[in-house]
């Protein structure tokens, strides 16, 4: 099919009339997009800067640059799609509908992730910590937007999901500078406790690990079924608390040696019946 002079003059003049519209939106769309790309990492850069000089949480840093930086490259999306044309309403639509749809399918991942951002904003522990969550504990050695690691006292590595750990009760053993030693040691009935007590209150004076305030206390707490039980209350810092524990168990058990106090072991009488 051959076409006219005519009508070959009209489609001429319609692409160029066409082409005079088209071509300058996609010139300052591109332009838009290249220097808006650069503000864009300028802006993202400045923000990394001015988190690594507040000292945050590397794993906050990370979330909050990859959050602004995302939410600054959709901004200039839809600025790109307005200049070519694009209706807002229809793009926004479907940005709705995917944004649902994503939603759904990862309701227990998102869960995780708001998790994580209560857990890194808030800081109920941090990397380093010693805590008890879940049914677990040990030292805190990542956190994640979606999952902490803790690394429990025999080398197992425990991946916890954050959604779990910020509805649930956490235990941080390690956030305050110091804690209390908790020991029990029995005597039997015979002891002088005045004796068996000042036998303990020497070992915890000689102590310097063991502080000064609160002063330490050592006070009879039971009278068990073979023994006098006497509870042991010390202080010291965070780091101490178990080389003070075992070791004081051991001087313990020598200084009673020493003073012929006897740590009894359970005992039964049998009366037989002729």
């Amino acid at each position: 099919m051959e076409l006219s002079p005519d009508t070959i003059k009209v489609l001429w003049e319609e692409g160029i009339s066409l082409a005079a519209q088209i071509v300058p939106s996609l010139i300052f769309a591109l332009l838009f997009y290249l220097i808006g790309k650069f503000i864009v990492n300028k802006l993202v850069k400045g923000f990394r800067l001015i988190l690594e000089k507040r000292e945050a949480n590397p794993s906050l840093n990370s979330f909050l640059v990859g959050l602004v930086k995302a939410l600054l490259y959709v901004s200039l999306f839809i600025g790109v799609a307005t200049i070519l044309g694009v209706p807002m309403s229809s793009f926004l639509a479907i940005l709705g509908a995917a944004g649902l749809a994503i939603g759904l399918a990862l309701q227990g991942s998102l869960s995780n992730f708001a998790g994580g951002v209560l857990i890194l904003l808030f800081k109920p522990f941090k990397v380093g910590d010693v805590i008890t969550g879940q049914g677990h504990t040990g030292t805190v050695s990542k956190i994640d937007i979606l999952y902490t690691h803790l690394l429990t006292f025999d080398n197992k590595e425990v991946v916890i999901p954050n959604g779990n750990l910020a509805n649930s009760d956490v235990v941080n053993i390690t956030a305050q500078p110091t804690r209390r030693v908790d020991l029990t040691v029995g005597v039997s009935y015979s002891t002088d406790l005045k004796k068996a007590r000042q036998a303990i209150f020497d070992i915890l004076k000689n102590d310097e690990r063991v502080l000064p305030e609160p002063a330490p206390v050592v006070w009879l707490n039971n009278f068990g079924d073979s023994s006098l039980d006497l509870v042991i209350r010390a202080w010291a810092k965070k780091e101490d608390v178990w080389p003070v524990y075992f070791e004081t168990m051991e001087k313990i058990k020598e200084a009673f040696d020493q003073n012929d106090i006897e740590i009894p072991f359970p005992q039964r009488v049998v009366h037989q019946l002729s």
